[in-house]
């Protein structure tokens, strides 16, 4: 640092001729003063020639203070920077800007030691990684902490592991984050608590945005025969590594797994207390109504639907021809009235239901939760077919899977089944067909072009009209 002082001193030039001319006013001032006093000594008006004396200070010292202030002794200030005052941070405040970045989830298990986590810190400002967000989870052995990371788009997401590896970080793993990452983790799950309480079938999507990618099985502890099917899960629930077990509050077994990454205490608690959540609300659907009028002038109203119209679904089972029982579900028709309490209960999907003006239940849409999948499946009533009742229960129910945050929806049907395929065209998104043995599984991919219902002044001819 002396060195630097010197070399700006050195720098600076030499104001003399400044210095001159203050020496000569302050000599000035004194030999004024002393003719003044001399005058004062030989004269007999010597007062008057003291104010006089007085004056003509006093005039000195004014013009030596004003020019002292505009000429000041202080070097000018020196504008230049040399590189060895210069500190990174100035460097690189114009190249962030400039620099493209993406957002990254980042977990990995260090050793719950001092300066661990600081020797990861360090790795990540090392190449220009700014921490939004930092989560710690200790476990017996060891500290799993997650981070929410503002990269470089440049530094490819190998490189970072190994950097991370060279800190004493082990078992990492990372992916792509978006803008939701961004929410603060209890802001996220009071949202999803919220979700849950207002219904039941959100459980299983609030877990699954709760935990990441996994995979979701509720499995009933009665099978469609009635026979009990042994899944069961004790109060306080089961953690297994990849694989966490909770009773499910309407029986049987809410079984979640992630064989990419083990849960954390942290983890598995969360959960718990979403399905706690959830056991002491009871059986809810959010009741809401669309009032529709269809072509011919008949008003039907489409809402949630639950295992309180079990009675209801049953009565328009025996209604329905073998025909259309057999489309539905693939399968012998006497066994279709054993699927419908699996089918209404919320813990499995989200039910439509069509009803009449006189209350009569005419269809029914199924959303259903298949593990890290969504199946959709339409039953119509052989009266009230073909009057545009399926298209419009199957845009509602892909506009739900949309809210949902679902990848895709498939439905299973056969393959002359032209009603069913007509209706999958009708939502204008990408389609995969596979055929096997009859079996026709079209799938629609929702990422592409997300699908709603057609608003009240879009709907045509075949389709019912919506009284706001």
């Amino acid at each position: 640092m002396t060195d630097v002082t010197s070399a700006k001193s050195a720098r600076r030039p030499h104001h003399w001729r400044r210095d001159l001319i203050e020496l000569a006013a302050l000599f000035t001032a004194v030999a004024v003063a002393d003719a003044i006093a001399n005058l004062i000594g030989h004269q007999p008006d010597g007062p008057y020639l003291l104010v006089a004396s007085a004056v003509a200070l006093v005039a000195t010292a004014g013009f030596h203070t004003w020019w002292a202030r505009r000429h000041s002794h202080a070097p000018p200030p020196d504008t230049s920077t040399s590189d060895v005052d210069r500190s990174p941070e100035s460097d690189s405040d114009g190249a962030d800007e400039a620099v493209e970045t993406v957002l990254w989830r980042m977990r990995t298990t260090v050793r719950d030691t001092p300066g661990t986590l600081a020797s990861l810190c360090i790795a990540l400002a090392r190449h220009r990684i700014d921490i939004l967000t930092l989560q710690t989870h200790p476990l017996a052995r060891g500290t799993v902490d997650e981070f929410l990371l503002r990269a470089p788009a440049a530094l490819p997401a190998q490189q970072l592991t190994r950097e991370i590896a060279a800190a004493g970080g082990t078992g990492t793993w990372i992916e792509r984050a978006d803008a939701h990452d961004l929410v603060d983790t209890p802001t996220r799950v009071i949202g999803l608590a919220t979700r849950t309480a207002l219904d039941a079938a959100e459980l299983p999507l609030a877990l699954r945005q709760l935990l990441g990618r996994c995979t979701i099985h509720s499995l009933p502890a009665l099978s469609i025969t009635g026979r009990p099917t042994g899944e069961s899960a004790p109060v306080e629930g089961v953690l297994e590594d990849t694989v966490m077990r909770l009773r499910d509050p309407s029986g049987g077994v809410i079984t979640v797994e992630r064989p990419y990454l083990p849960f954390t205490p942290t983890e598995f608690a969360r959960a718990r207390a979403l399905v706690e959540l959830d056991a002491r609300l009871g059986p809810r659907v959010p009741r809401s109504e669309d009032v529709l009028t269809l072509p011919e002038g008949n008003e039907i109203t489409v809402r949630r639907a639950d295992r309180s119209d079990l009675a209801a679904a049953r009565a328009m089972h025996d209604r329905c021809s073998e025909h259309t029982l057999g489309l539905r579900y693939h399968g012998p028709v006497r066994d279709a009235d054993r699927y419908l309490d699996h089918l209404l209960s919320p813990r499995f999907g989200r039910t439509l239901a069509v009803q009449t003006a006189s209350g009569r239940l005419v269809a029914l849409g199924h959303l259903l939760w298949d593990g890290d999948e969504t199946e959709v499946a339409l039953m119509v009533e052989d009266d009230w077919q073909r009057r545009g009742i399926g298209s419009e229960l199957l845009g509602r129910l892909v506009a739900l899977a949309v809210e949902a945050g679902c990848d895709s929806v498939y439905a299973v049907t056969q393959a002359h089944n032209t009603g069913m395929v007509a209706a999958m065209r009708a939502l204008s998104l990408p389609l995969d067909y596979q055929i096997e043995e009859g079996t026709l599984v079209i799938t629609a991919r929702l990422a592409a072009s997300p699908a709603r219902p057609l608003p009240a002044h879009e709907q045509t001819e075949q389709h019912p009209r919506i009284r706001r």
